[in-house]
């Protein structure tokens, strides 16, 4: 049990510098490990992984807190782009629960094994759009969040991998662009861990502390940690270039990917 909590705290921690240094909600470094602990607690294998994505949703919702509240202070978060991408962001949030809800365990693996690869090219190799638009109008604004909310919600994850690259191929600041997309994370966030306490409610496959695909013990022991160091990343994103360290990022993001692609091979 202590080996657990000390586990839950580490990635806690680690899941909060990287929300407040990239804008992301640290979900790609949370699913993994939630998914090898719950592995090895025996946990059903048709309900492990949803259950690892609906409690990273659920502490994303308290880190995201942490974070915006630094961006916030030093003037960097654009509260009307919010609250235009929100709108599609709380229906798409929905939709991805919900699309991860109708996916087996090993199917919802191999889902996230993509998107993990598709992170890490987008993190190491630096692709990225060329700035070369607009915002577009809030049509375009509610779509777009209806696209990042159910991927997010999907993958278990905050948003900010996708929203921080649609926020600068539409020409917004970098570090603005970062900010906001950590304002985003709270909706994804809230939307998908609620989503994903009422369809996996009654689940007889769930352990006792569960509620919904919530894990409670894992959630407690990360919040604790992840909360202040998403204060800490927030501020280094203010001062330090992040180029090497999302290269390190997307090595790991390539082998969380090839655990998941061959879990079930």
């Amino acid at each position: 049990m202590t080996m657990l909590l000390l586990t839950y705290l580490a990635v806690g921690a680690f899941a909060g510098l990287l929300a407040g240094l990239f804008g992301i909600g640290g979900g790609m470094v949370i699913v993994p490990v939630l998914v090898i602990t719950f592995e090895s607690l025996k946990f059903a294998p048709d309900v492990l992984t949803h259950m690892a994505v609906a409690t990273s949703l659920a502490s994303i919702v308290f880190t995201s807190i942490s974070s915006v509240r630094t961006h916030h202070q030093k003037g960097a978060v654009d509260w009307p782009i919010v609250k235009q991408l929100s709108i599609g962001i709380l229906l798409g949030a929905v939709l991805g629960v919900l699309t991860a809800d109708s996916l087996s365990g090993s199917g919802l693996q191999i889902v996230i094994g993509i998107s993990a690869l598709m992170m890490a090219a987008q993190m190491g190799l630096g692709l990225k759009p060329k700035p070369s638009r607009e915002l577009p109008a809030t049509p375009g604004m509610v779509g777009a969040g209806g696209g990042i909310g159910w991927a997010s919600a999907l993958f278990g994850i905050g948003g900010g991998s996708l929203t921080v690259p649609f926020l600068t191929w539409c020409n917004h600041p970098m570090q603005r662009s970062v900010a906001t997309a950590a304002a985003c994370g709270f909706p994804i966030a809230l939307v998908g861990a609620l989503s994903n306490i009422v369809v996996g409610w009654g689940n007889p496959s769930l352990p006792a502390e569960s509620v919904g695909y919530v894990y409670w013990p894992a959630l407690f022991g990360m919040v604790l940690t992840s909360v202040p160091f998403a204060r800490v990343g927030a501020k280094l994103a203010h001062k330090l270039s992040a180029d090497k360290l999302k290269k390190l990022f997307a090595i790991m993001l390539v082998l969380v990917a090839i655990k998941f692609l061959t879990a079930n091979v």
